[in-house]
């Protein structure tokens, strides 16, 4: 395999220094002029003395408060994973394991896997990284409904796009990013024929979300259900 390029991301390999996504800006952006135009509208009001002031304290601070909500949703850790890569699959996300079974997955392989699922709160970063290193052999979007990501059917009725590493041992492993009841817009970074390591960004995913792994049979979890991860940093498997 090649050395690993640089992400496009990220341009301070300082190990968690916190940087905004970009996926975020425009968001940003906008909010952050309606949030400019509806507090100085408060202040003009206040300084003329029309109503209680309290209610004009009280929509200011609601809305500095929802902004600071934003910044943190969107805001993107510099990681480097430290543990060796070969045969490893590292947390593709932040948030916490909802599932951990064995299944059979109808899209892809169409064969029985270990599932692994982390579950993205509001509160999390969403920005999602490649689990393991490989050359990117599928990648597809698939359109659907908007479940609660945590709950079980969230996998196969909602709209998911899917990602599929070949390993340089030859196992084939998938992240399928799904959205949730809140999120309207899933990123995929990856294309087919990539080569991708551990540390670069496989995509992102507004609000609140689920990432789920497919495992071969033989691989050994090293998680437990209800176990908070933290993206590229937590080793989820490893490979036989």
């Amino acid at each position: 395999m090649k050395e690993k390029k640089d992400k496009p991301l990220i341009h301070n390999k300082r190990r968690n220094k916190i940087r905004l996504h970009s996926e975020g800006k425009e968001t940003l952006l906008m909010t952050g002029l309606v949030l400019a135009l509806v507090v100085g509208a408060s202040l003009y009001l206040l300084g003329a003395n029309i109503g209680p002031h309290w209610v004009y304290y009280i929509v200011m601070a609601v809305l500095i408060a929802m902004y600071l909500i934003l910044l943190n949703f969107f805001r993107c850790p510099v990681r480097m994973f430290q543990g060796p890569t070969t045969k490893s699959v590292v947390a593709p996300a932040d948030g916490h394991i909802v599932v951990i079974e064995e299944v059979e997955e109808n899209d892809y392989f169409h064969d029985r896997r270990k599932m692994v699922s982390i579950f993205m709160s509001l509160t999390n970063v969403h920005a999602n990284w490649i689990p393991c290193e490989g050359t990117i052999v599928h990648v597809s979007h698939q359109d659907g409904n908007f479940h609660k990501a945590y709950l079980p059917k969230a996998s196969e009725e909602n709209e998911r796009s899917m990602v599929v590493i070949r390993t340089p041992h030859g196992e084939e492993i998938m992240a399928r990013q799904i959205a949730g009841a809140m999120a309207r817009r899933i990123v995929t970074y990856s294309e087919e024929g990539q080569e991708c390591f551990i540390d670069d960004h496989m995509g992102f995913i507004k609000f609140g979300s689920r990432v789920d792994l497919y495992l071969p049979l033989d691989a050994e979890i090293l998680v437990k259900m209800g176990q908070s991860t933290v993206g590229d940093e937590t080793l989820i498997a490893k490979l036989r």
